[in-house]
């Protein structure tokens, strides 16, 4: 005997989101997913959301809006060391979306579900009448007692960061008609992060997190947090090839602009050698930027020429 149709928005989860579903959802079929940890492990749990004309443009392709939405949020988990399990998605679109936009949305979940071992746990989806808005909540492990906070960086700790700085600010340029990069490196970056996932973080670091809102800023945060100042030294910040051939002009975007998520982590100097090895052992580079230190709990940027730099704004605002 055949059931009763579904009322369209569960047969949108079923035709696009089911699949995509991990142990202990049913398939989504039900209110709530049970997950269980694996022995002797934290959780590590962080949400973050992206809405369509500030995060990502409205044109941008919706499995690379997927992609980006899950990546930021493996992010979060790189900056702490932690292992990935699975997420709860909340999607609101406007009345009338295609379903061929879900299609696409659930295909660029799908990939980057198979590249980082995670699946989807459950969520909502709901219309609205603004711009599509997107949240995930990431949840992952790591071995207990050894998750760096914001605040325990101590002072003389070096100050390191993976991969380059300033692609996605860069790319964003690009996607706007306000830079140019024959390259296309640049508005690939700011698409599609790269999550530096596998990071020893938990080895080496006093303090640690993502980069999302700008360098200079995140920095300041473990400023704050730490009770103690940073010297951030520009000139040693690492920069890809059409980051570089953007020019001096675009070095205050490079090092407030965001979208990096990269890695940021304090580190005692004695140790610091041993991390960039470990992090080589995983394909990812790491760089000495500057130095944590007594003082005041704010940011001094250097120049070339050890002159104090100073910016409009030192990274993204929320509000």
């Amino acid at each position: 005997m055949t059931g009763a149709p579904l009322p369209p928005e569960f047969a949108l989860i079923a035709r696009h989101f089911a699949p995509l579903a991990g142990a202990g959802t049913d398939s989504l079929t039900d209110d709530v997913a049970l997950l269980t940890p694996p022995p002797g492990r934290e959780l590590v749990l962080k949400a973050d959301a992206l809405v369509g004309g500030v995060h990502f443009l409205n044109d941008d392709p919706a499995d690379l809006v997927a992609r980006k939405l899950l990546r930021v949020n493996l992010s979060d988990l790189a900056g702490k060391g932690a292992t990935p399990i699975g997420y709860l998605l909340t999607v609101s679109v406007p009345r009338g979306t295609p379903d061929a936009w879900f299609a696409a949305f659930a295909a660029g979940l799908a990939r980057d579900q198979a590249e980082f071992g995670v699946s989807l746990l459950g969520g909502d989806t709901t219309s609205t009448p603004g711009p599509i808005s997107l949240s995930l909540t990431i949840v992952g492990h790591t071995a207990p007692g050894i998750t760096p906070r914001r605040g325990g960086a101590r002072a003389d700790d070096a100050i390191l960061v993976t991969g380059t700085i300033g692609d996605g600010a860069l790319g964003l340029a690009v996607a706007l008609g306000k830079l140019t990069d024959s390259t296309g490196h640049l508005l690939d970056r700011y698409r599609l992060p790269r999550p530096r996932m596998g990071m020893p973080v938990g080895e080496f670091a006093t303090a640690s997190m993502d980069i999302s809102d700008g360098l200079v800023q995140d920095l300041s945060h473990i400023c704050r947090a730490s009770g103690l100042g940073a010297v951030l030294e520009a000139a040693l910040v690492p920069l890809s090839a059409p980051a570089r051939s953007a020019g001096p002009a675009w070095m205050e975007t490079i090092l407030t602009g965001g979208d990096d998520y990269e890695v940021l982590m304090t580190v005692p100097t004695a140790r610091v050698d041993a991390c960039i090895a470990a992090a080589a052992e995983r394909g990812i580079s790491l760089t000495r930027i500057g130095r944590m230190a007594t003082g005041p709990a704010d940011v001094r940027v250097l120049d070339a020429a050890g002159a104090p730099m100073t910016f409009a704004a030192t990274g993204w605002t929320h509000f």
